[in-house]
């Protein structure tokens, strides 16, 4: 299961997103994540908590035409990039 840890926060800003940590987690982070659109909908749903595949199956649900290899790779990519937010040590490999 992947859930976004407590203290990190999904602001929008304009036409962007941003994930700013507060509290206990800036003390180990003090920056911010920037994403888009795609991105704040895959943080919306790791805040409920969600396996790797029921957002990859998600993902396929709202982008009906993308490939669905793309769009695992595309999820797996994100997840990298975010792993600091994330509550759970599965491996993305």
């Amino acid at each position: 299961m992947l859930k976004t840890k407590k203290g990190f926060l999904l602001r929008k800003l304009g036409n962007e997103y941003m994930v700013v940590a507060i509290g206990e987690a800036s003390k180990t982070f003090n920056g911010m994540i920037r994403m888009n659109e795609t991105g704040a909908f895959y943080w919306r749903e790791l805040e409920k908590g969600i396996t790797e595949e029921e957002l990859a199956a998600k993902t396929a649900e709202r982008f009906e035409n993308l490939d669905e290899s793309v769009a695992r790779r595309d999820l797996r990519e994100f997840l990298e990039t975010i792993a600091i937010a994330l509550e759970n040590d599965e491996q993305h490999d």
